[in-house]
């Protein structure tokens, strides 16, 4: 089971506050969607208008082209996981699984042969008769992601289910619940903070801002090709190096006026666009790369952040001339 969502015009105001200021995101059917952004940007307001769990001030939400006003959680093609698990201690994960499904008046036996299915389909085959406690964090959030398509909603909706995990357990979840979405084929709707996260397991990315939305798209070209400054800086680290009249602190570049942003992974000794020569200022071993700071010796003002390779020769004090192979102009 799969629909497509549709937010036309949702705004949400507690008194004076204004939690989301007229947002517009059509999601595709069958597509992984994130709602990216800070505490307080309105993302898990948004998530809880989708689930029925707070009507919004003004707009519309439409599941499967169907208008939700009114519609109670329960009774929307809809499920949500949130991060504290929420499963009940003193029940089997079988019957944690089958929970909802008892809710909908399904007989215990196909409850079962339902709830096995589904502990099958997020790795846990054969540990139905287990209890919660049993479990470790990653198995709970999987029993919890079972329940919830035991139901088989049209769109799962995702409250930062992997916040309470440590970083590998993670990325493991984050690699299984994108395989998981791909089997299902069901619509996810999954909040989170996380900016690694999102880019792992997304379509598309919404990125929020303040009840706005800032840039919707998928990963690489929210990365790569940010539409707000916001969104360059919420999505990793960025140099922000002003243009005037074609000019840049370290010299001329083929761009007018704006904002000159440049990832520091596109920084490197081979950059076609020449920075100059430039003086280490500290370097630090990542494994991955090396990440250093670097002041071009003709714009002795200006500080950048560099990622070299691993392999790199960079020593605080030397000396490096360096281009840039990627950049974006913005105008803000």
């Amino acid at each position: 089971m799969t629909a497509a969502v549709s937010i036309r015009q949702v705004s949400q105001r507690y008194g004076a506050a204004l939690a989301l200021d007229r947002i517009d995101l059509e999601i595709e059917a069958g597509e992984f969607v994130v709602l990216l952004g800070p505490s307080g940007c309105g993302k898990t307001t948004l998530l809880n208008i989708i689930g029925g769990f707070a009507e919004p001030t003004e707009g519309q939400v439409l599941i499967g082209g169907r208008d939700m006003g009114g519609v109670a959680p329960k009774d929307r093609p809809t499920t949500t996981v949130f991060q504290d698990y929420a499963l009940f201690p003193h029940m089997s994960l079988r019957d944690n699984v089958g929970f909802g499904l008892r809710m909908r008046g399904v007989d215990r036996a196909a409850r079962a042969v339902k709830a096995d299915q589904m502990l099958a389909l997020v790795g846990l085959e054969g540990r139905g008769d287990r209890r919660p406690h049993e479990l470790s964090g990653g198995q709970r959030q999987r029993v919890a992601l079972a329940r919830a398509l035991a139901v088989e909603p049209d769109v799962l909706l995702l409250d930062e289910p992997l916040g309470a995990l440590d970083l590998k357990l993670r990325r493991q979840m984050q690699d299984e619940l994108k395989a998981i979405q791909r089997r299902v084929g069901t619509t996810f709707v999954h909040v989170t903070h996380d900016q690694e996260e999102a880019m792992a397991i997304a379509d598309r990315i919404v990125v929020m801002n303040a009840g706005r939305i800032e840039h919707y798209g998928p990963p690489r070209e929210v990365y790569l090709h940010p539409k707000t400054l916001f969104t360059a800086g919420f999505m990793g680290e960025v140099n922000r190096i002003p243009v005037r009249d074609g000019k840049a602190p370290f010299g001329p570049v083929p761009v007018a006026d704006g904002t000159l942003l440049i990832r520091p992974e596109a920084i490197s000794p081979a950059g076609s666009l020449h920075i100059g020569l430039c003086k280490v200022e500290d370097a630090s071993f990542f494994g991955t790369h090396i990440r250093a700071h670097v002041t071009p010796l003709n714009a002795p003002d200006l500080r950048l952040v560099v990622h070299l390779p691993q392999t790199q020769a960079v020593e605080p004090g030397g000396v490096l001339d360096l281009g840039a192979e990627a950049h974006v102009v913005l105008s803000e």
